[in-house]
């Protein structure tokens, strides 16, 4: 089983975010681990792009924290190693990812965590930073600012790490440690990070809160921000990280697989308000084939005024790289008969579940819209 994600590409060239799906698809083709919800395949058509990733149940935790899950010490234990890898993955190809936070979160059915959502990640140029003004502000860390108030050139892995110790410490507390909205301008929200004084859970362990002190540094060349640094934290200290990479060490919270594991009101209005299902494409190709000398469809607009648009958008098979053989993609047509819409709570993500029967993976879940990244909780912020 696989998620679909498809992203209409009449919005996506009215939001001018066509250049940043095929970044994001080209991040993903690079990567590939197991705290990492992976790409799969990725195709298009005349109306949409498509992209097929690992299918994850389990929901966000955010989601589950706004059910009122107690994440404890021993949970966020595992959550932090598991993320560590992850982060400490990308940081060895060059890849910020910039949005860590609980929305981007995925658990799989067992129970473990996967960083999803690429769309603001960044490839780091030879000097290993990025300088735009990207992120979820409460999850930003210093650098970003001052980088965009002019008064550094540009920040670097430490930034990611930053948000990590801001989503440990929200698992923990239930709150932030910084009290910072979506219309808090730069300057002031690096005063807010400078001054406050934190107060760390006091349900989490002395070690636990030292670690995300160190996390949560002002000064990034200070802050712990690699692998070998969380592993020789005493917070660490009983965590193989060999046993964590190989998903020995069993979660203490496992998602109910008899439940959604997002909100269903939200799922049910995401699906109302969806003017092309996809569900009705074919039929809906054949009359607009049919009708190719009208000027009525917008997407027929889109293309025909800028044809070559959508031109890197690339055709991917994981499968093939894998088995060294060349295959065609897969099509809109050629999934399986049962299909559903589902979203989180968290964040806009349309994406249909895919089942390929030659295939065999399971237990995988989807991407965030990348051309909508208007949370319900916080304003994602991106320039070029």
């Amino acid at each position: 089983m696989y998620a679909m994600k498809y992203m209409n590409k009449t919005a996506c060239a009215q939001q001018e975010a066509v250049s940043n799906v095929i970044r994001e698809v080209q991040i993903l083709k690079a990567v590939e681990h197991v705290f990492i919800v992976n790409l799969w395949y990725c195709f298009q058509d005349e109306e949409d792009m498509f992209m097929v990733v690992d299918l994850l149940l389990g929901g966000d935790l955010r989601y589950h924290m706004a059910e009122d899950m107690n994440f404890t010490e021993d949970h966020v234990t595992l959550y932090m190693a598991e993320l560590a890898l992850a982060l400490d993955y990308l940081r060895g190809r060059g890849i910020i990812h910039r949005d860590i936070k609980p929305d981007n979160i995925l658990l799989d059915e067992e129970g473990h965590v996967h960083i999803t959502d690429f769309n603001i990640a960044a490839e780091t140029g030879k000097d290993g930073t990025a300088s735009s003004l990207s992120g979820t502000k409460p999850y930003m860390a210093p650098e970003i600012f001052s980088t965009a108030l002019g008064e550094r050139d540009g920040y670097s892995f430490a930034v990611d790490w930053w948000a990590l110790g801001v989503t440990i410490f929200e698992l923990l507390k239930k709150r932030r440690p910084f009290i910072i909205h979506g219309d808090t301008g730069p300057q002031e929200t690096i005063h807010v990070l400078v001054n406050t004084n934190i107060h760390f859970p006091s349900s989490a362990s002395d070690n636990m809160n030292d670690l995300l002190r160190q996390l949560l540094l002002v000064d990034a060349k200070q802050r712990i921000q690699t692998l070998a640094a969380v592993r020789s934290h005493p917070a660490m200290a009983a965590v193989n990280l060999e046993n964590v990479k190989a998903k020995k060490i069993k979660p203490l919270f496992v998602p109910s697989n008899d439940q959604l594991n997002c909100d269903p009101t939200y799922e049910l209005e995401e699906m109302i308000i969806e003017t092309k299902p996809l569900h009705k494409k074919k039929k809906r190709l054949a009359k607009q084939l049919s009708k190719k000398d009208s000027l009525s469809s917008d997407n027929a607009s889109t293309t025909k005024e800028k044809p070559d648009m959508f031109k890197d958008f690339p055709y991917y098979n994981r499968e093939s790289d894998l088995s060294g053989k060349k295959s065609p993609p897969p099509s809109a047509e050629n999934k399986s008969s049962s299909v559903s819409i589902q979203r989180t709570q968290s964040d806009v993500k349309r994406s249909d579940v895919v089942e390929f029967p030659a295939q065999s993976k399971t237990n995988k879940q989807s991407l965030p819209d990348s051309c909508n990244e208007l949370s319900k909780h916080d304003n994602v912020i991106k320039t070029s």
